[in-house]
């Protein structure tokens, strides 16, 4: 199916400076590998592409919405994550910061449709096809695209522009949730959108 530029978005899940904390580089390092090396600089290329073709650009940060994380889900609540309000930690990264124009949007569950008002605001824009990439494979990307499919979202995941705490968990995850999405490469979704999407703007 082809894509359409004014309906469709490029995701990015959690992308901030709390998940690429490097005190954590011992516990996950194929994660910080994979992230660095790979996803990272993928996301760039991606960004470059959608932002060259006016396709929406939207980011998620995990961020409590009150001082004591109080609206957090029990998900979060249970695995300690606490990402402050208006803290760094809830930021994305420098490598890949949002233009002016793009929309951040704080989640405190999994799934970006548990915990904000996205697809109010992908409805307004009129969106019907989401780009997800980002972390983790297993974790907030799996939960989206199948969210998304089952509220009617062509979803679309970006195999080599997101990453999980090994890549055999990434595989496992991809293989996974297939059925819910069509699954690109960084390489053939910049080539679906220059093909679908005619020359740049």
């Amino acid at each position: 199916m082809p894509l359409i530029a004014d309906r469709t978005t490029l995701l990015v899940i959690d992308v901030q400076n709390w998940v690429m904390a490097e005190d954590e580089r011992q516990m996950r390092p194929e994660f910080h590998e994979d992230a660095r090396s790979v996803v990272i600089p993928n996301l760039q290329r991606l960004v470059t592409a959608a932002r060259s073709h006016r396709v929406e650009v939207v980011y998620t940060v995990m961020e409590n919405y009150t001082e004591d994380g109080r609206d957090r889900s029990l998900d979060y609540k249970l695995s300690n994550f606490f990402i402050a309000k208006g803290s760094r930690d809830a930021k994305v990264i420098d490598e890949l910061a949002p233009g002016r124009d793009e929309m951040v949007v704080p989640k405190t569950s999994s799934s970006l449709f548990n915990s904000t008002n996205f697809d109010y605001l992908a409805r307004n824009i009129g969106i019907d096809t989401i780009a997800v990439t980002g972390f983790l494979t297993d974790q907030c990307v799996d939960h989206t695209i199948r969210d998304g499919a089952d509220r009617g979202f062509h979803m679309i995941c970006v195999s080599d522009a997101c990453a999980t705490d090994t890549r055999v968990r990434h595989a496992a995850a991809l293989n996974a949730f297939k059925g819910y999405c069509r699954t690109e490469t960084t390489e053939s979704l910049i080539a679906a959108m220059d093909r679908d999407f005619g020359a740049a703007q």
